[in-house]
Order: C-alpha cells, then structure tokens, then sequence
C-alpha cells in the first residue's frame, strides 16, 4: 500500500510527533485560576479557557468533607446537650470536662467559593485537571 501525503501533510505529522514527544516529558503542568461559578463548578484557568466540573478532579483540600476528632487535652470542656448528667460543683452549667478521649463526627465546610484563585495540576494528555488548593488568604 503506497501513501500519497502532501508536503504539508508531512510537515504537519512530524510537528504533532514532536509536540507529544515534549508533552511526554513533563507529565503534569501547574496551572492557576480563578473559580467563576459554583453550581456546576467552573474555573477559568489563567483568562484562557473555562473548564467545566466534568474536566475536574478535586482534592479533599477543596471540598466539604466529614472527619472525626477528639479533644487531646482534659481541660478543655465542650458544650453538652443531655440532662441526663450529674452535675458536680466545679462543673459549669450543662458543661462537661472529658474523662477520655471520645472521637467526634464533624463536617468541614471548604468547598469553592465564586472568586477564589485556584492552583490546578493538568494532567498527562491535557483532558482532566486536579485542584490542588486554593491560593493566597480568605
């Protein structure tokens, strides 16, 4: 089977060959940008395209998520809400000092705020993106 391509076809091979060969090399690309809308999420990275949350893959660093904790140190009290405690003298109203370590669900409110500027890592072939971390202060 003979291949007729024109000269420019060629030229325009050879130019994608090279421009995978260095893409190749550098796997993952930092990228910053500025969240421009929440629901669904978009980013516009570096005022020159808007990736859409299908493109998207984030870190829990950007996200509401639940983890537990406890309190390490026995002095610090925390609010209770049975009234089924004996309370002692030293005790405040409705406060208790913990006598062990007693690991507590909570939820961390971090998603994407509009306005806030992202660093983002591009992936090898340019297709997904990973949010990293939000960038400065707020």
């Amino acid at each position: 089977m003979i291949l007729s391509l024109s000269m420019n076809e060629i030229v325009r091979i050879i130019k994608r060959a090279a421009v995978d060969a260095v893409e190749a090399q550098k796997p993952c690309i930092v990228l910053f940008g500025t969240v421009i809308k929440t629901n669904p999420l978009e980013i516009l990275v570096e005022q020159k395209m808007t990736l859409s949350e299908a493109q998207l893959i984030l870190s829990r660093n950007v996200t509401d998520f639940q983890t537990e904790m406890s309190f390490d140190d026995p002095n610090i009290k925390q609010q209770y809400t049975s009234w089924d405690i004996n309370e002692t003298a030293e005790d405040s109203p409705r406060k208790i000092a913990f006598k062990e370590k007693v690991k507590h669900k909570i939820t961390v409110y971090n998603a994407l705020k509009t306005g806030e500027k992202v660093v983002l890592l591009r992936c090898a072939g340019g297709q997904r993106f990973v949010v990293i971390d939000r960038i400065g202060g707020g």
